[in-house]
């Protein structure tokens, strides 16, 4: 399975549109588009990004309705 297949058998797997999970990672639709297409690739940081966060999502550790972001060794 070459990383077209697996980027969009991911975004189906979550159930969202092309809209929505290029939103979710801030990248354009068409981006997406093209790397589901395998006419570009994305850089494979970004693909396992997004697999780990799909992962910590679906194991309820965050919710993807809540922003993602770094907090500090204090708590805040």
């Amino acid at each position: 399975m070459d990383i077209s297949e697996k980027i969009k058998e991911l975004r189906k797997k979550t159930g969202l549109s092309q809209s929505k999970f290029s939103a979710k990672f801030g990248i354009p639709v068409r981006t997406l588009q093209q790397w589901e297409q395998g006419i570009s690739a994305p850089p494979e940081y970004l693909v396992r990004m997004m697999a780990y966060i799909m992962l910590l999502e679906e194991n309820g550790q965050i919710n993807d309705e809540e922003p993602i972001r770094g907090k500090h060794a204090d708590g805040k």
